[in-house]
């Protein structure tokens, strides 16, 4: 994939325009879209890194003009058809009904796992852990130096779903925590299994990553790792 989304550190965007905070949303539209997007994922169709991967999978001149809430309803509406719990031809009638000009009653198959309002602020609140036993032993320990990938480190689909950021690709740093396992994102986004892996804290100077982008103020960055994202630095 393009990697477009993977923007941290870039050139050539300019600055990133100050947003008004006094108001959690500047439309009725981008309300309904966050609504939109909690309903549907209470259906269980698609899990949390799917919901990521079809984000940044859209196509990228739509990437690039699209706002947040614009990139959230178009990649919702992906996994709704994707994941079959719409049809194309669906959200051509639903559209005619937004315009007045058709009716459309709810698949039968949604009724029974719609979030209800009385349900919502609970969804919201529970906690679902990404932890899990099993999976390949950990390799490494505070206090390892490791290397990342130069490359996109997944090997379940090319060019898919990763968590390495490109700033971060083929750069020096030092573990400072295990996490122990955890659900790996590569393989989960496209649904081929959830294959927990030892998951660590890295810590990286910020020369090491920005060069001679980065002021010599001794700052640091912390990065969340996979393991097969990682593999021991020379001495």
């Amino acid at each position: 994939m393009s990697r477009i989304h993977d923007m941290g550190g870039r050139f050539g965007d300019g600055l990133i325009p100050e947003k008004d905070d006094s108001q959690v949303f500047h439309s009725d539209w981008q309300a309904k879209a966050l609504a939109t997007t909690l309903a549907c994922g209470a259906l269980g169709a698609w899990n949390i890194d799917a919901g990521r991967h079809a984000r940044e999978a859209l196509v990228p001149r739509d990437y690039a003009r699209f706002s947040d809430y614009e990139k959230w309803v178009s990649a919702l509406a992906d996994l709704l058809v994707t994941r079959g719990v719409l049809t194309v031809e669906d959200l051509v009638r639903a559209r005619q009904l937004a315009l007045g000009e058709t009716q459309l009653a709810a698949p039968a198959r949604l009724c029974d796992t719609a979030l209800r309002a009385a349900d919502v602020l609970a969804s919201q609140r529970k906690v679902v852990p990404y932890t899990r036993a099993g999976g390949p032993a950990a390799l490494f320990r505070g206090g390892d130096r490791v290397r990342t990938a130069s490359y996109n480190p997944n090997q379940r689909k090319p060019g898919g779903h990763t968590r390495l950021p490109a700033y971060a690709m083929g750069r020096i740093g030092t573990v400072k925590l295990y996490h122990d396992s955890h659900v790996l994102p590569d393989s989960n986004a496209p649904f081929l299994g959830e294959s927990p892996e030892p998951l660590y804290a890295v810590e990286f100077t910020a020369q090491t990553l920005w060069d001679g982008d980065a002021e010599d103020t001794g700052d640091c960055m912390v990065l969340d790792l996979w393991q097969s994202y990682l593999e021991t630095a020379d001495p």
